[in-house]
């Protein structure tokens, strides 16, 4: 029996199928089967009902998956030990909001592969409900999106946050320097669709403020949202560094007559079976890296 058997063993039986385990390991699919045929030969029974379609633990393998986690987890600390300073090789496949990846992305992607040269760095951008599931289901290596994740089998760490500014053109407002939110009620509010992150914050502002915007209009990207304020098709937030260079521009205005939003905050997340060293290593690289008044793709 060898490590390289019980990584293919552990990662198959608890990703979505085998396709997504051998990718995780950098690895064909063959290959990956291959290891599991070795381990099962070597313990003289199946870990896996096999059919055409797809593959399911048997009673053993089930008995199998947490002991698996443990010799997994005690190499991984064998290998913090033995070196801080290990230099990662293959494919790392991380997860990012749209956000992160218009500001700070390109930069920690740049930070990882100058420290680790052997390392594929490849990002995935999407909601965080989707992001979220991926990780979950073994595609993703880590993450980072806005707040902690809901889901047991997730960690999360805080590692910065995101603020935003409430912006309108003068011909979506009355008057932006004199509204407030008692008019929202008579305005169109543009925002992100339910499954941001973003609107946690919004929520929260509302139910603070006590108001609902006479309608909401939902677009799933922040350049879209910028966009549709700059033509005036309603009010609404944006991060605060494009904003900025919008108000800068006289595209939009401020409203000082609104009270700030809360700050967003992002996490690092990881599934907590996978104890790799590599995830602290990426997770300090993603804290140092992160600057969402960065605007390498906002202009």
């Amino acid at each position: 029996m060898t490590l390289k058997q019980l990584e293919a063993f552990y990662w198959a039986a608890t990703c979505k199928n085998f396709a997504i385990a051998a990718n995780r390991l950098n690895i064909s699919v063959s290959s990956l089967s291959k290891r599991i045929g070795e381990l099962e030969s070597s313990i003289g029974a199946e870990l896996f009902s096999r059919s055409a379609r797809s593959a399911t633990l048997t009673a053993l393998g089930e008995q199998l998956v947490p002991h698996a986690k443990d010799l997994l987890r005690n190499a991984d600390q064998f290998m913090q030990q033995a070196s801080n300073n290990l230099s990662y090789s293959g494919r790392c496949r991380f997860g990012a909001g749209e956000l992160t990846s218009l500001t700070w992305m390109a930069r920690l992607i740049e930070v990882i592969q100058l420290d680790h040269p052997d390392l594929l760095v490849e990002p995935f951008v999407g909601v965080g409900e989707l992001v979220e599931r991926g990780l979950e289901e073994g595609e993703l290596d880590f993450a980072v999106i806005a707040g902690p994740s809901s889901r047991p089998s997730i960690a999360s760490r805080v590692i910065g946050s995101a603020h935003f500014e409430w912006v309108a053109a003068a011909g979506a407002v009355p008057n932006p320097q004199t509204l407030t939110p008692a008019d929202l009620p008579g305005l169109t509010l543009i925002t992100l669709p339910q499954s941001s992150g973003a609107i946690r914050v919004l929520d929260d502002w509302l139910t603070e403020q006590r108001v609902s915007p006479g309608r909401n209009q939902c677009c799933n990207g922040w350049g879209g949202i910028a966009a549709m304020l700059r033509q005036g098709l309603g009010l609404g937030f944006l991060p605060s560094a494009w904003a900025r260079i919008l108000i800068d521009r006289g595209d939009l205005h401020p409203l000082p007559g609104f009270a700030p939003l809360r700050p967003l905050t992002y996490t690092f997340q990881w599934r907590r079976d996978d104890t790799r060293p590599m995830l602290e290593t990426l997770r300090a690289h993603a804290e140092a890296c992160l600057d969402f008044h960065a605007p390498s793709g906002m202009v």
